[in-house]
């Protein structure tokens, strides 16, 4: 644990000390190596603040998402469509580690079961703090969801902007990515097509 003391501001932060240190060094070295003066006053700390921002943007490994959302299931016999969406993504991209950010639009039909609504945006959260990729991420919140609740269907939709394509590579700023994954009722076009109205338009 990480304790800072500034006047009346306190911050804690806990991180694995080992892995801090093993990371900070191979961080040292990456900045030395790419022509920087590593013991330059705004250089010098800076290994240790980004081997802890790498462990906080990664941290979703620790997570076991169909946990999560088993801790939060109650029965109850609704038998509409149950839409969570513009829940926001921050994920890094594994080919190149740059972040890609957007939403994500996560509907379900509960077949005897529901789950509190903030364990949807919480295991999205557990996939996307690891290094993905949009495909794959939208598959596995699909997944754990029709696991876990057994629903009627499931549809997840992610839009997202991706630093690899925008800030290197291509460098087309104005692209975007949507990827879409769809189990059960979903794959009906009138039930996908009502899923598609909800996430698209704004309800007075």
């Amino acid at each position: 644990m990480i304790t800072n003391t500034i006047k009346n501001y306190n911050k804690t932060e806990e991180y694995h000390r080992e892995i801090t240190e093993i990371l900070s060094d191979n961080y040292r070295n990456i900045i030395a190596n790419l022509g920087e003066d590593i013991y330059r006053e705004g250089l010098e700390k800076t290994p240790e603040r980004v081997a802890k921002a790498m462990q906080f943007l990664t941290h979703g490994y620790g997570l076991d998402p169909l946990e999560i959302l088993k801790s939060a299931l109650f029965t109850e016999n609704h038998k509409q469509m149950i839409v969570v969406k513009d829940i926001e993504v921050y994920s890094m991209c594994e080919h190149h580690m740059l972040p890609f950010f957007g939403k994500a639009h996560v509907a379900y039909i509960p077949n005897g079961k529901i789950v509190g609504l903030s364990k949807i945006p919480r295991i999205v959260d557990a996939f996307a703090r690891r290094m993905q990729v949009q495909e794959r991420l939208t598959d596995q919140i699909k997944d754990c969801i029709q696991e876990a609740l057994n629903p009627l269907g499931v549809a997840v939709v992610i839009e997202a902007q991706h630093m690899c394509m925008q800030m290197r590579g291509i460098q087309k700023q104005n692209s975007s990515t949507t990827t879409s994954s769809f189990t059960g009722a979903f794959e009906k076009d009138k039930t996908r097509k009502e899923f598609i109205s909800l996430i698209s338009n704004k309800l007075s």
